[in-house]
């Protein structure tokens, strides 16, 4: 089959047609790939004869099958594809930032979302914007257009709206959230905790591995040689009589609580400087003894989630333990491994106590999946005493 030239109509030139350039133009448009793809090889097979056509032809081709296919959002898209996005979007306090998609899908995922269905309900909302063809737009209508969106969806419909709604309400309200994120070593806490700042644009995050090496500094260790010792091998350095007397299992249970009230007197001091200063921030680390973490939870506006996460599987947390040494080459994986047993029975301590506390134990497989469980609950603790309007929210 010959080449079909394709001649721009703006600056008359002509290149070779491609169907994978038309199938990335409509992925963009709103088109899954087996969808564009589909359409690319129809578009191709009917100017498969034709010599030369234009970009234009090309157009008209592309929005007649959107149109017998019943894709308004994909047709709006389509069409302006190629048009400078220049809406801007005012804050709450009469700041303007330009719309981004791409934040207007995260902000989606917040609420349980999954990739396919942030991005149905962002090409909705794009096409509305298009056909509403203003230049500027207050941030609270697009919440509230968008909580329409959900409302309407037959497969999201009042449950996801719902918790948009208690969500953005939270948003607005400034108040502070401080997450929690416990968990043993191979667990997943700093990777989970980094990308739970980055999704939720979070500035400040904290590790208690990097607390206890501070404090290392400052008290010597013949003052609290537990402090120096690693969260699974502190019960080394309990008194001598108390080695003589327990068990092992209950040895490390007992060094580990200690090392963690040692370092929740630091944990403390970063909670009230974020409730102070009205910012949200992320603690990770070994040293979330549920109970030791109620003690030290003051009152205040900050909405506080404690988490505790969990590799359930012996051999799977073996082999994330083993990965540490590949991912972070200064952090060795055999000291970890030689002390596997104990950290093994740590990490059943901690879950056991959380459960007793009810702080929430999710099972880290998935990124995505934990960090929609992690929402799930931060928005069902907001909705527990929420009462507001629709109106109230977004007028």
């Amino acid at each position: 089959m010959s080449k079909v030239l394709v001649e721009n109509t703006e600056d008359q030139t002509q290149t070779p047609f491609l169907r994978g350039i038309l199938t990335r133009s409509l992925q963009k448009s709103g088109l899954n790939f087996d969808q564009a793809h589909s359409l690319a090889n129809k578009i191709r097979d009917e100017i498969e004869d034709k010599p030369l056509v234009t970009t234009t032809d090309i157009e008209h081709l592309v929005v007649q099958h959107l149109n017998k296919a019943d894709a308004e959002n994909a047709v709006v898209l389509y069409e302006s594809r190629n048009m400078p996005y220049l809406l801007q979007v005012e804050s709450d306090n009469g700041q303007f930032a330009a719309f981004s998609p791409s934040r207007y899908r995260a902000d989606l995922e917040a609420i349980g979302l999954n990739s396919e269905e942030a991005l149905t309900i962002v090409d909705q909302l794009s096409a509305h914007l298009l056909r509403r063809n203003k230049p500027n737009v207050r941030a609270k209508y697009i919440a509230k257009i968008t909580y329409r969106m959900l409302r309407k969806s037959k497969s999201l419909g009042n449950r996801v709206a719902f918790r948009w709604l208690v969500w953005r309400d939270f948003i607005h309200s400034g108040r502070p959230i401080v997450f929690l994120v416990g968990g043993t070593s191979g667990s997943g806490k700093s990777t989970i905790a980094t990308g739970l700042a980055n999704r939720l644009e979070i500035a400040r995050m904290q590790s208690t591995d990097m607390l206890r090496e501070v404090m290392r500094t400052i008290i010597p260790r013949d003052d609290e040689p537990i402090l120096h010792k690693s969260s699974y091998s502190a019960w080394q350095e309990l008194p001598a009589e108390m080695l003589e007397d327990e068990d092992k299992i209950g040895l490390i249970y007992k060094g580990y609580i200690r090392q963690a009230e040692i370092i929740s007197a630091a944990i403390k001091a970063i909670l009230q400087r974020a409730v102070h200063e009205n910012v949200s921030v992320i603690i990770e680390g070994v040293h979330f003894h549920p109970a030791i973490i109620k003690q030290i939870i003051e009152p205040g506006d900050a909405l506080v989630v404690p988490i505790m996460l969990a590799v359930l599987k012996r051999k799977r947390l073996q082999n994330r333990i083993k990965g540490r040494s590949s991912d972070v080459p200064k952090r060795h994986s055999e000291l970890y491994l030689e002390h596997f047993d104990a950290i093994w029975k740590l990490q059943s301590y901690l879950l056991s106590e959380s459960d007793q506390a009810g702080v929430p134990i999710i099972s880290n497989t998935d990124r995505d999946d934990v960090f929609r469980e992690i929402m799930l609950h931060t928005i069902d603790s907001l909705a527990a005493d929420f009462d507001k309007t629709p109106a109230q929210v977004f007028d």
